[in-house]
């Protein structure tokens, strides 16, 4: 077992055997760990089945009980810090974007809930089937989608009525939300191949650094130009950002 692809393949296969309770991965090892009441010549033949070939390392037997869940713990962990720090930073965001009339920091703002919604999702995810981990990820996909639609229509309506955005707020907030989402990127990055919820959260987290490198540039072009044309070109350009992570996601949900 060598990539992430063949993993999801793995757990397709069983997804449906009552009698395979649980599968844990090592990609490092090449490795699979299967809890199961079933003999261990099904398992190998239904691999076999899939082309994947196979040997039996070990075999002992464990209680219900003793059933290994520690990645899962890992995950959860994760995403909960995860979202604690995108709910937190698109507070600020959000306030100090509409103080600021910064287009950029409200789209910034609102890609941080949406990211807040999909570690959620993730975490609601983590431990469950295939199937509804895969119905998360479309889930935080599209919800995504949905909120760049939303900033695209702001970002219009601001130029069509004008704003005069504070580029002192959109620099120093950049650099914080900046920090904060580097910080996620880095505890994501053990996870970015992992299962579908977590390659969507890595995507996310991606995106983020991104859209925030965006608003700090713009921040200080509005600062030498005195214009607010850098605020709502980086409005519609994280917006786009956004759709397109979106759609990656929703492909990963249908892989």
């Amino acid at each position: 077992m060598d990539c992430p692809s063949e993993s999801k393949m793995i757990e397709s296969l069983f997804e449906r055997e009552e009698g395979v309770k649980q599968i844990n991965f090592d990609f490092g090892k090449r490795e699979a760990t299967f809890y199961h009441e079933v003999k261990c010549s099904f398992v190998l033949e239904k691999l076999s089945s899939i082309g994947l070939k196979g040997e039996l390392k070990e075999s002992e037997e464990v209680s219900d009980s003793e059933i290994v869940v520690e990645e899962s713990q890992v995950e959860a962990k994760t995403l909960k810090i995860l979202l604690g720090i995108n709910f937190g930073m698109f507070v600020v965001e959000i306030t100090l974007g509409i103080i600021a009339e910064s287009t950029g920091l409200l789209a910034d703002g609102l890609d941080m809930f949406a990211d807040s919604l999909v570690y959620g999702v993730s975490l609601f995810a983590v431990g469950k089937s295939l199937s509804l981990k895969n119905k998360a990820a479309f889930f935080s996909g599209t919800a995504q989608v949905l909120l760049a639609l939303f900033i695209l229509f702001e970002t219009v309506r601001r130029f069509i009525t004008g704003s005069e955005p504070l580029s002192d707020f959109m620099i120093i907030v950049s650099v914080v939300a900046l920090a904060a989402n580097i910080t996620c990127l880095a505890l994501i990055h053990k996870h970015r191949k992992g299962e579908v919820h977590m390659q969507a959260s890595w995507i996310f987290s991606a995106n983020d650094v991104l859209a925030n490198i965006g608003v700090l540039i713009a921040g200080v072009l509005v600062y030498f130009t005195n214009s607010n044309l850098p605020d709502l070109i980086i409005g519609a350009m994280i917006s786009i950002i956004i759709i397109r992570g979106g759609i990656n996601i929703i492909k990963l949900s249908k892989a």
